[in-house]
């Protein structure tokens, strides 16, 4: 039995904790701003993240036992089905149509108890995906949601003249940095929401859904940077 090494995954305890630090930061210094309202709620879903990623790894002991006794159903059935067979009579008359007509019912009894079992057995499975592909959803809407509130926080705007169609310009050099900075944390710690459940499950479909998250959060934050870093230039040819 494989052993999961314990420095090779998340901490849920402590992504939450980081999650709760940066939401204090984010109200300290913007206390009445929209990304400190969405920083509250990925604060708690990151909360109901950690329960979801633990009961993840646990079996569905209820499913399991029903699967148990219907695939023991399933096979006493079959076998009670072939003992009732003249199998003596079928040799006697040693004709193939005869004995395909006798093994048919059991056959047939057979490919269906299959069937359903491998639908039993991969049940609990299909469960877990479709509980974990909504919660991913809901981190997905969370990076859009965390980019649409940074979109119009344009470093040049603390450069020129306003228009009439200009954003408001209510914050100075270092607060937006501030801001842009934050968004960028809110944005990793996204992905690292997402990622426990990567770690609690072996399950490809799950594992890319993760990775389609986790690719988002980077191109999304890798736009971040770029402002911070022509806010970082601008202050540079300031100085100049």
């Amino acid at each position: 039995m494989a052993v999961r090494n314990s420095a090779l995954r998340l901490d849920a305890d402590k992504v939450v904790q980081t999650l709760d630090h940066l939401k204090a930061r984010v109200a300290e210094r913007f206390p009445a701003s929209g990304l400190s309202e969405v920083c509250g709620q990925l604060t708690a879903v990151a909360r109901v993240t950690a329960q979801r990623a633990r009961r993840l790894s646990r079996p569905y002991l209820g499913l399991r036992t029903l699967v148990a006794v219907i695939a023991v159903a399933a096979i006493g059935a079959e076998a009670t089905l072939i003992g009732r067979l003249d199998w003596l009579a079928n040799l006697r008359d040693a004709g193939a149509l005869a004995l395909a007509t006798s093994l048919e019912p059991a056959v047939n009894l057979l490919l269906l108890s299959g069937a359903a079992i491998w639908f039993l057995v991969s049940l609990e499975s299909r469960w877990k995906r479709s509980r974990v592909q909504k919660a991913l959803h809901e981190l997905r809407s969370f990076a859009h949601v965390i980019d649409m509130h940074q979109l119009t926080k344009d470093p040049t705007l603390v450069l020129g003249p306003r228009t009439a169609s200009s954003p408001a310009r209510e914050m100075n050099r270092f607060q937006l940095a501030r801001y842009l900075d934050y968004s960028a944390e809110m944005l990793a710690l996204t992905a690292k929401l997402a990622a426990l459940y990567a770690g609690e499950s072996n399950d490809p479909v799950v594992v890319a859904a993760v990775n389609d998250i986790e690719t988002l959060s980077s191109d999304l934050g890798r736009k971040i940077w770029q402002k911070i870093m022509i806010l970082g230039q601008l202050d540079e040819t300031r100085a100049t």
